[in-house]
């Protein structure tokens, strides 16, 4: 009993000679590892190995309170203070931050920080302890921030760009480089783990013009507008919604540009496959517009199969300019399988070839000569067009508006809307061309006037105009001929501008009959001629009156004798 009390003595004793060194080894400012004794609401008490415990505020674990029996790491403030130990877990984690982030500086190696509130050009981030570093705003993501708030509060990782400028603490850091290695590093997995025709799982990002960016994990795949179905699509948002999940098929992969391409539709089989035995060349079919372009219209026949009428098939007989003429999205059309290619997923259609071609009975609704009532539709330089029929124009040339005037501009004989009654002259419905004309609809003065005044005859007639090449003469029948200015004085010798000062329009005027020429419809006159036969006429009768009253001969003195 008394060696073992003898022991008990010696063991309490060398116990007491540590803790004395113990306290002697404590310092003021050291780094001490304190064994948690008890926790309150106000206060986490610390075994620290000294005569007292020390005591630290709760607020300096920003609400991750230790349990009993966790070690924290303090620093030792001072040793003797007025109720105890002094310590600080907040400057310790100062130090551990200090001496982490030279580390991590060194190493290259990321820190873990929060982002706590914006400031100017970027953002303030907390690494730890009392520590703040600057992000620059194009340093903090890997896509342009276009709100800065919504960063706050977000924890992550970060690399250290600069400790010090100008021998002051200066802490700058880039959470890009880190969230791009992150990236990187996910897609090259993403490359080498994936397969085409896999199915994959993603979060709709953004949405473009052409189709939705989805994220497969921190980089980007794209859903093509195309492949979002096999039918036609207007608006990706029809088909997905942004931070929507969903699954897709890679359709196609390039590691080397590293673009994914992503696909709806091929969850469904792809309709083509049976078009053939649905579908034939000359077939009529029931379909619904699309869309509509400068070109044609876009047709769907069915979900995933959809063809296009181009703005040339749209009518037999009317110039189509613009689809949206004809047609508007969402119309339900009747219209003609005109080929198709399954490989490239094309069908042509057209709307006339399911409605009859008028063009095919139009020469025997109107041969030529058939009369026709009509409507100017449009006047053009040289003419202008009858509507006949509904789509069925006739031309109706310049030349054919009258017998008798030369029309230079159809404007100023004929007006819009005009209704005029014309004459079938051509008919081509290989050329879908018909020709009319106003003047075959009343008698051809022509016809008339060269059965009554052949060549040699005279006429009194009217001027109706005066050239540098002769004058015009308008004849009882309407129609107008051409005095020659070689023709227009009797003597050879008096020049034409002389001779035509005598004249003026609207003067009557005796002419000879030259010439006619009735299918060119022109006719000659002559004032020279027609003195010379008015002579001819003068001696002819003075020799027929005169041989009645003598029996001598009468001769070419008598006669101008006679006229004296």
């Amino acid at each position: 009993m008394e060696v073992e009390k003898e022991e008990s003595k010696d063991s309490i004793q060398t116990q007491l000679e540590e803790s004395l060194n113990n306290f002697k080894q404590l310092e003021d400012g050291q780094l001490v590892d304190g064994t948690v004794i008890d926790v309150t609401n106000e206060l986490v008490f610390l075994d620290i190995g000294y005569k007292s415990e020390g005591k630290i505020p709760v607020s300096e674990f920003a609400g991750d309170l230790p349990k009993i029996g966790d070690t924290v790491t303090v620093v030792l403030l001072k040793k003797d203070g007025r109720n105890g130990p002094e310590v600080s877990k907040a400057k310790a984690d100062a130090k551990q931050v200090w001496k982490d982030v030279r580390k991590a500086f060194e190493e290259k190696t990321p820190v873990d920080g929060t982002i706590e509130k914006s400031v100017k050009g970027g953002f303030d981030v907390l690494l730890g302890g009392d520590l703040h570093a600057f992000l620059p705003i194009s340093q903090s993501d890997c896509q342009k921030v276009e709100n800065p708030e919504s960063l706050l509060g977000v924890k992550g990782k970060f690399y250290i760009e600069r400790l010090y400028s100008d021998n002051k603490a200066n802490v700058v850091v880039n959470r890009r480089k880190y969230l791009e290695e992150q990236t990187s590093g996910a897609r090259d997995k993403f490359f080498a783990e994936t397969q085409i025709g896999d199915t994959v799982k993603g979060v709709v990002k953004t949405f473009t013009s052409f189709g939705s960016f989805i994220d497969l994990g921190g980089f980007d795949g794209l859903l093509h507008i195309n492949d979002m179905s096999w039918g036609h699509v207007t608006r990706p948002k029809d088909f997905v919604k942004k931070g929507q999940e969903i699954e897709l098929k890679v359709i196609r992969m390039d590691p080397e540009e590293k673009r994914i391409n992503l696909s709806l539709k091929h969850f469904t089989e792809d309709p083509w496959v049976h078009f053939e035995e649905k579908y034939h060349v000359g077939d009529i079919v029931d379909g619904k517009v699309t869309k509509l372009t400068d070109f044609g219209a876009f047709i769907e026949l069915e979900e995933g199969i959809e063809g296009l009428a181009h703005i040339s098939e749209f009518s037999w007989t009317k110039k189509v300019s613009k689809a949206s003429d004809v047609l508007k999205i969402g119309d339900q059309v009747k219209c003609a399988v005109l080929g198709y290619d399954i490989q490239a997923g094309r069908v042509s259609l057209g709307l006339k070839q399911a409605t009859e071609n008028p063009w095919d009975s139009i020469a025997q609704k109107y041969p030529v000569g058939t009369k026709v009532h009509g409507k100017i539709v449009k006047i053009t330089n040289s003419g202008a067009f009858v509507s006949i029929e509904d789509g069925i124009d006739g031309f109706l040339h310049g030349d054919d508006i009258s017998w008798t005037k030369k029309v230079k501009h159809p404007g100023s004989e004929l007006k819009l809307d005009q209704e005029v009654d014309a004459v079938v002259i051509e008919n081509d419905p290989e050329a879908h061309r018909i020709k009319v004309g106003l003047k075959q609809s009343t008698e051809d003065p022509w016809q008339k006037f060269a059965e009554q005044y052949k060549p040699g005859s005279t006429l009194e007639g009217e001027i109706t105009s005066i050239t540098d090449f002769g004058v015009f003469v308008k004849t009882p029948v309407g129609i107008e001929g051409l005095v020659n200015k070689s023709n227009l004085s009797e003597d050879r010798d008096t020049p034409f501008e002389e001779a035509v000062k005598k004249y003026k329009v609207g003067d009557k005027i005796n002419v000879y009959v030259v010439d006619v020429k009735k299918d060119k419809e022109q006719v000659a006159f002559s004032v020279r001629e027609f003195k010379k036969k008015q002579q001819r006429d003068e001696i002819s009768q003075y020799m027929t009156s005169s041989a009645g009253d003598s029996d001598g001969a009468y001769t070419l003195g008598d006669a101008l004798n006679a006229k004296k």
